[in-house]
C-alpha cells in the first residue's frame, strides 16, 4: 500500500500504483486504488470524529433485523 510520503493525490495514486505487482491487472489496481481511498476517508472521519462505537453499531445493525 501506498506510503505517507505522497504529498498530492497523484502522487499518491503513483506511490500506490508503482507499490504494486508489475503483473498486476487492471482490475486489482483499481481495486487497490479505490481500498486506498476508502482508507484515507475512514482516517480524516476518525480525525474529524466522525464515528460510531461498536456497540453503537451493533444496535443499528439489530434494527435493521427488525
Amino acid at each position: 500500500m501506498a506510503t505517507a510520503e505522497a504529498t498530492t493525490p497523484k502522487d499518491h495514486m503513483i506511490r500506490t500504483i508503482q507499490d504494486l505487482p508489475d503483473d498486476s491487472s487492471y482490475e486489482e489496481i483499481l481495486r487497490e486504488m479505490a481500498f486506498a481511498r476508502m482508507i484515507e476517508r475512514g482516517l480524516a472521519d476518525s480525525e474529524a470524529d466522525r464515528t460510531i462505537g461498536h456497540e453503537e453499531m451493533g444496535q443499528r445493525i439489530a434494527s435493521w433485523v427488525k
